[in-house]
């Protein structure tokens, strides 16, 4: 089977530095993206234009979550300070300075809990350190997760449902802890080299991990009934010719994306493990994610942002 996907919209006016991180959201049909220009955009869908922008940042931004109602994006500057953005009212409502307290290290990756009253950051230990996301006491330290390795945490995140997180690290292994016992319940040693970008499927039953090794996993994380962790691994997706730094599993669970620095993007059918779709881009694509539920029921469209700064949306031949 093959799938073809059309270039669609490109974004009126381009960050001045490569694209991080993007997440289309559920609030207008919008698109959130940052850069290593220390600017976030919020975008038009329909018409590429920017619906909203925070203060910049001096330096470079690096890591992105928004909830799912599409009314909050939580991001990350390469300096470890941790941003709250109101989408709808265009205010900055918390700020955290993670490398100012006494023996804490600068966060890298960020990621808010869908149940909204959290999130977790990680960084130079390996660790994960989970802190208050309310506004009158964002940033406040709540407890921390290790995962006993002392290697630079990646990417971490939240899977769906807001029960379990997980945690990427620079030699390759992801962790799996549970939110409720703080318990590292799964870890993975698939890759071999850092994981930059992981992807929870909407049921939170599967987690796909994309790595400096060329490769995507795609992990089985489901729990058995007594308890104990899913099979893991179960399929390999092999085919880019560089770091894959990104990627995103459809609403329906059907379809994944992944972004490269070989300068493309794919498409995946999951249930085939192969790729459907190869889509040759200008340069390196840092991040990619489809088009929400809430706006579309089918994995007909999603967005793309990368080394030359613009936002480009893509949909499925034949649609509208």
């Amino acid at each position: 089977m093959s799938l073809a996907y059309v270039h669609a919209l490109d974004c009126a006016e381009p960050h001045g530095d490569a694209v991080w991180d993007i997440s289309w959201t559920a609030k207008d049909n919008a698109v959130v993206s940052i850069s290593a220009d220390g600017i976030v955009k919020r975008w038009n869908s329909a018409s590429g234009q920017v619906m909203r922008t925070a203060p910049a940042h001096t330096l470079g931004l690096v890591s992105l979550s928004v909830s799912p109602d599409g009314k909050y994006a939580l991001y990350n500057s390469v300096d470890g300070t941790t941003f709250l953005w109101d989408l709808e009212a265009g205010t900055i409502i918390g700020k955290h300075e993670s490398f100012t307290r006494p023996g804490a290290e600068p966060s890298w990756s960020v990621s808010l809990n869908p149940r909204g009253s959290t999130f977790a950051a990680t960084g130079g230990s390996g660790n994960v350190t989970i802190h208050s996301a309310e506004a009158e006491t964002f940033g406040e330290q709540r407890t921390t997760l290790q995962s006993g390795r002392g290697k630079f945490g990646m990417r971490c995140s939240h899977s769906p449902d807001g029960s379990r997180l997980a945690l990427s690290v620079e030699s390759g292994q992801i962790f799996i802890f549970d939110l409720a016992s703080g318990t590292l319940t799964s870890t993975y040693t698939s890759h071999a080299m850092a994981v930059r970008s992981l992807s929870w499927s909407p049921d939170s039953q599967l987690l796909l991990s994309a790595s400096e090794d060329k490769r995507l996993i795609l992990y089985d994380v489901r729990t058995t009934s007594s308890g104990r962790p899913s099979s893991g691994a179960v399929a390999s997706l092999t085919g880019h010719s560089s770091w894959v730094l990104s990627s995103d599993i459809s609403p329906d669970g059907r379809l994944a994306l992944s972004g490269s620095a070989d300068k493309t993007i794919k498409v995946w059918d999951l249930a085939a493990r192969a790729a459907v779709s190869t889509i040759a881009d200008t340069g390196e694509v840092w991040a990619v994610s489809w088009q929400p539920s809430s706006v579309a029921t089918s994995s007909s469209a999603f967005v793309t942002g990368g080394e030359d700064g613009i936002v480009r949306w893509w949909k499925a031949a034949g649609t509208s």
